[in-house]
């Protein structure tokens, strides 16, 4: 009994320092941390003035540029990613991914022009070999729902594991996209909706995720096919590629990674940011991608980039921002918008201001440069949105300088 009040009086205590040191150590800005941070530095990386700086924070999607950085400094901005086409003697096609972010309609299409280019008049089974990522599990902090911000992710993904439908007044589904034609799976997932236009994820209830992206991945390249001029029918699924097979063909994405993690910025796109987290760790120490060489591989980055003291005391279960076990502190995410300064302009812009946002329930955060290049980076763990007003606070100078003490 008395152990047991020690220890829950201890961790009473534990909690009483956080709470106290979140909410106590910004003065100035009483009125509109509750509960949070905020940091700012010169164009060198020194702190000019700050509050909570080493408190461990839920970053949400601000986290989508410390992956940007990872993977510029692993893969290179001029890195592509690959799809491989195989054929067996039966003229049946097997697709292997490897995590290709931007494996869309038109690219798709390509893929289908080049195979007729090199003499394929026929293409009968479709399968997809996704033997390259060995996920222990879908992506830490996806929900089950129709938002694309909650699909699947794997190592062969289509149209980002999303259809963009028109349901008319008869109840026919369509596919809203000009460059997509009306597949099979697109009738599926409109039934029972009343008429409109929807952007839903493939993934949804009870699905199986690698079923499911199987199906979605092999209609797209069945009617790119068709669309081709490449004629043949059969059935579809998932299969390792057979011994006899040939590779017929190695696709190269038509983006770089500097074009793709631009558009994940822009968009905030959560499939794109941990397929690329993923190849990172692939890239690193070997394919099947999976979760622990991702975070393995960007603690070691990390540590490398900034130091083991600050390293430790940041927590990345995925790339996107997802998850609320992610961990950052505003030194951290300070020091990494100064390594990201010759990339800055990936970043989108909010009034003439390049920031990445961040925003989940309680959770509202910025990360970015003002517009005389100073990187600040906003925490705000808390019930009130109230990152405007601190940003307007930066941007004209209103804080103190080194609200958090002297730096060491």
């Amino acid at each position: 009994m008395r152990r047991g009040g020690v220890s829950f009086l201890t961790s009473l205590l534990v909690v009483l320092f956080f709470w106290q040191s979140a909410h106590a150590d910004c003065p100035t800005f009483s009125t509109v941390i509750a509960n949070g941070a905020y940091g700012i530095a010169d164009s060198q990386g020194r702190v000019l003035g700050a509050c909570n700086e080493d408190t461990p924070l839920i970053p949400a999607s601000i986290i989508k540029i410390t992956t940007a950085l990872t993977a510029l400094r692993v893969l290179g901005a001029d890195y592509r990613f690959k799809t491989e086409l195989f054929i067996d003697t039966e003229n049946n096609l097997f697709v292997r991914g490897f995590g290709d972010p931007f494996l869309v309609s038109e690219e798709v299409l390509l893929i289908m022009e080049h195979l007729k280019k090199q003499g394929i008049t026929t293409i009968n089974d479709i399968y997809i070999d996704d033997s390259q990522f060995a996920l222990e599990h879908q992506t830490p902090g996806r929900k089950i729902s129709s938002n694309p911000y909650d699909a699947p992710i794997g190592a062969t993904v289509v149209n980002f594991n999303s259809v963009s439908i028109r349901i008319d007044k008869k109840k026919q589904v369509y596919s809203a996209e000009p460059q997509t034609p009306t597949l099979p799976i697109m009738k599926d997932l409109g039934k029972h909706r009343p008429p409109g236009r929807y952007q839903v994820n493939v993934c949804q209830s009870s699905c199986k995720p690698k079923e499911q992206m199987a199906r979605f991945s092999a209609e797209l390249f069945r009617s790119q096919q068709l669309k081709s001029g490449v004629g043949g029918k059969g059935i579809s699924g998932r299969k390792t590629i057979p011994k006899d097979a040939r590779l017929l063909h190695t696709h190269f994405n038509s983006k770089t990674l500097s074009e793709m993690l631009a558009s994940m910025l822009k968009y905030s796109n959560n499939l794109v940011a941990n397929l690329v987290y993923l190849t990172v760790g692939a890239e690193r120490y070997g394919y099947p991608a999976n979760w622990s060489k991702a975070k393995k591989a960007i603690h070691e980055i990390m540590e490398s980039e900034f130091g083991p003291e600050t390293a430790s005391i940041i927590a990345l279960e995925e790339g996107s921002g997802l998850s609320r076990n992610n961990r950052v502190s505003v030194r951290f995410m300070l020091a990494v918008l100064n390594r990201f300064r010759p990339y800055a302009h990936l970043l989108r812009k909010r009034e003439q201001t390049p920031l990445k946002s961040g925003t989940m329930k309680g959770v509202y955060n910025y990360a970015g440069y003002l517009q005389d290049g100073k990187p600040f980076v906003i925490l705000l763990n808390q019930d009130a949105n109230t990152r405007g007003t601190v940003l307007e606070r930066l941007k004209l100078g209103r804080y103190p300088a080194l609200e958090f003490g002297p730096e060491t």
